[in-house]
């Protein structure tokens, strides 16, 4: 499995972004996905994770009622909508897939495929 991570970038406190995933080489609607995040010096942290056909998502509490995950199993392609964004948003994003399971989890273990990282700046 490849991931392809992007949609990162620049955005004002209280803006919105979208993170997309893409993946490849395997069926993808076969496993979960999930958003971690890790900022410099810190241990990479559970984001959200979403089940394999899209109907179960898991949050971390940071995130909660802020943060949607969903994933479009046509376009292989998982996607993280952040809405409310804050400075302690601003981190390294990376997207991962867990194909030995169909639930979303929020262990950095379970998942085997990790996408390259996308950077999510929150400043004004």
């Amino acid at each position: 499995v490849q991931l392809q991570a992007s949609g990162g970038g620049l955005v004002q406190p209280g803006g919105s972004l979208t993170l997309s995933c893409a993946a490849s080489g395997r069926t993808f609607n076969t496993y979960a996905m999930a958003w971690f995040r890790q900022a410099p010096g810190k241990e990479r942290e559970f984001v959200a994770a979403v089940n394999w056909k899209g109907s179960r998502t898991y949050y971390a509490d940071s995130v909660k009622g802020r943060f949607t995950i969903s994933r479009d199993n046509a376009k292989n392609t998982v996607y993280l909508q952040m809405n409310s964004l804050v400075s302690e948003d601003t981190v390294l994003y990376y997207c991962a897939a867990d194909t030995y399971g169909v639930n979303p989890r929020d262990e950095e273990y379970e998942y085997d495929y990790w996408g390259q990282g996308t950077q999510v700046t929150v400043s004004s």
